[in-house]
């Protein structure tokens, strides 16, 4: 063999192992899944945002209205109309900016409460939204608190939280949250993603004393981690619905 075809071979072989690798850096990687929200047991509804059809939920968190930070603390409604929504169970979503609720503030809740239940609603109870830094939680386990005894008995009480609570919270303010609220809904994502990075902190869940939800973004990657169906306090997803666009 000439040493031309000899370098011919090798060149032949060296084409063949690249042309390997690419098609092996090219092979198509396993998908994580997609949140769908017609498989959903409860969800989301912001105002403005109308369920396709095929979104059949059994639990809804319906936004009714805002405590904003500008101004007096009043309720601003957002939600046109009472909801009818026979066969569904139902939680009043209020939105806060703020801790400083009055008495008015709570009886403009109370009395959309008592407004959706006469309209023949099942309403399981009202969840505050409010972003409680970790560091914070010993105040807002205050606030809610006495807002749980300003409540009926018959009106439960949840609300949001972040996954950082789970890493990071004070195991006190979590006790004392524990014996406030009724549940607590995690949220993993931010605007329309889920936040990378969501398996480390619920590897961190372990003690959590509060019975939670896990709240999702339609359409945004979600992969269980490991252990978090089987945690004793798990009890389920909200998924959080988008808006669909018009066609």
């Amino acid at each position: 063999m000439g040493q031309g075809t000899a370098l011919l071979l090798v060149k032949r072989r060296a084409l063949t192992l690249l042309a390997s690798l690419l098609l092996a850096a090219c092979e198509r990687q396993p998908e994580v899944p997609r949140v769908r929200a017609d498989t959903a047991e409860a969800v989301f509804v912001w105002p403005g945002v109308h369920p396709a059809p095929e979104v059949k939920a059994p639990t809804v968190y319906l936004l009714d209205g805002e405590v904003r930070r500008d101004g007096p603390a009043r309720l601003h409604a957002l939600r046109m109309g009472t909801p009818r929504l026979p066969g569904r169970t139902l939680w009043l979503v209020v939105r806060s900016e703020r801790l400083d609720w009055t008495d008015a503030t709570r009886a403009a809740i109370l009395a959309d409460l008592a407004q959706w239940r006469a309209a023949g609603n099942t309403v399981e109870g009202l969840q505050v939204d409010f972003d409680a830094a970790t560091k914070g939680l010993s105040g807002y386990a205050a606030f809610l608190k006495d807002l749980r005894a300003r409540l009926p008995d018959d009106v439960r009480l949840s609300i949001t939280g972040l996954m950082d609570w789970s890493a990071n919270g004070d195991p006190h303010a979590l006790a004392q949250l524990a014996g406030t609220v009724d549940e607590v809904v995690i949220q993993t994502y931010q605007a329309r993603t889920t936040i990378p990075g969501y398996e480390a902190w619920f590897a961190k869940l372990g003690n959590f004393p509060i019975p939670f939800r896990v709240a999702l973004v339609e359409g945004g990657e979600w992969q269980a981690p490991p252990g978090l169906e089987t945690h004793p306090q798990f009890r389920g997803y909200a998924v959080f619905l988008l808006a669909r666009e018009r066609r």
